[in-house]
């Protein structure tokens, strides 16, 4: 084309987390070039860490009051108002919306302003299990069912996600394009200083618990682990960084155990080089960056068996996938801290494996041709 391809990015908020770290690798590394890319966002809620002021100042967006997570009729219909009037501006060959809130009022915005162009929609996980009652995840099935018919593509992080989605009656086969994440980590502190600065005992054993504290993630789940993880092997310390709005119950939950509650961290290289376990202990997960990074680390995971965990936890050989129960994370936990061989085995083999898969050249790669593609359709 003669010109560069214009794309807009529409996502609710840039909260810390994998959606934010993906939509910002792909703004920084598409070819400028060939490609024009926005980013349209809203603002954090409280007790949120924004990823654009923390990690990534360098990224220009364009922010939507009323365009976060909180749903509230007359600020959603403001908030499709300014996104109508920001993409009429811009005339975009190309709309790209990501996660649930955003990609209703994104792909209604692509309806009503007066452009043309190619709506892509990316589900970086999906609300079908854990987060709604029956009747409410019924008539999210209905509503992202007519959302995908008006969507050129839809991306999904792993093929779990894409067959969910699928079985659930949302898009056809061909619409689908799986693209998992790509993450980079930076170099890690050597183990000893790592601890040090956290000031953990250098001899403990490091549980790591990353990322938000919300009802879906379960730190009940993760609390009632950590408690049994402690009477069978008392050495062992619980790191926890991430914020939320269970933070404070969370916070109640673990004392008497040995734990440091860090709030949200920028230094995630130095949190898995002071652990030796990552642990999540969600109902429900799409491809979880937190598992891929610590694994980039040399770092096994213990995890639920949940969602689209199986694409990145090799079960016996980076990690150990368990039932979504607290037993069976601590006795996974413990499995790996008693067989001290083959946690480090896991390590590497989950290294290797992490590096193979998860490459940020690779999916930046796959959304440029998945650009290309999709306007010479």
């Amino acid at each position: 084309m003669s010109q560069a391809i214009r794309v807009v990015h529409v996502i609710a908020r840039m909260n810390v987390g994998g959606p934010a770290i993906l939509i910002s690798d792909i703004v920084r590394e598409l070819d400028r070039e060939e490609f024009d890319v926005r980013l349209i966002t809203g603002n954090c809620g409280d007790g949120e860490a924004d990823y654009l002021e923390t990690q990534a100042a360098d990224i220009r967006a364009i922010r939507i009051d009323g365009l976060g997570r909180s749903v509230s009729p007359l600020n959603d219909v403001m908030s499709l108002r300014r996104v109508v009037e920001r993409l009429s501006d811009i005339q975009p060959h190309i709309i790209h919306t990501h996660t649930a809130k955003a990609g209703v009022v994104g792909r209604l915005a692509a309806r009503f302003a007066p452009v043309r162009a190619r709506v892509v929609h990316t589900f970086h996980g999906h609300l079908l299990h854990g987060y709604f009652s029956p009747a409410k995840t019924r008539g999210l099935i209905a509503a992202e069912a007519h959302l995908a018919r008006r969507s050129d593509r839809l991306i999904a992080v792993s093929p779990q996600v894409r067959d969910d989605l699928l079985a659930a009656g949302i898009g056809h086969q061909k619409q689908y394009e799986v693209i998992p994440p790509g993450v980079t980590l930076g170099a890690l502190p050597d183990r000893e200083s790592a601890r040090a600065a956290l000031r953990i005992p250098p001899k403990s054993h490091v549980v790591l618990l990353l990322g938000r504290i919300t009802r879906i993630k379960r730190p009940d789940r993760f609390a009632e682990a950590a408690r049994i993880v402690h009477e069978r092997i008392p050495d062992v310390h619980f790191l926890i960084a991430g914020s939320g709005d269970l933070e404070a119950e969370l916070r109640e939950s673990m004392v008497g155990l040995p734990s440091s509650l860090l709030g949200w961290r920028s230094d995630i290289e130095s949190l898995l080089a002071a652990s030796d376990a990552l642990v999540v202990t969600s109902d429900n997960e799409g491809t979880p960056l937190s598992v891929i990074q610590a694994g980039l680390a040399g770092v096994p995971t213990v995890g639920t068996r949940v969602g689209g965990m199986a694409s990145v936890v090799d079960s016996g050989r980076t990690g150990l996938l368990v039932d979504p129960d607290a037993r069976a994370v601590a006795d996974g936990l413990v499995t790996l801290f008693e067989r001290q061989p083959l946690g480090l085995a896991m390590g590497a083999e989950a290294e290797r494996q992490m590096h193979a898969k998860f490459s940020t050249r690779t999916m930046v790669r796959s959304h440029a041709d998945l650009y290309r593609h999709v306007l010479e359709a």
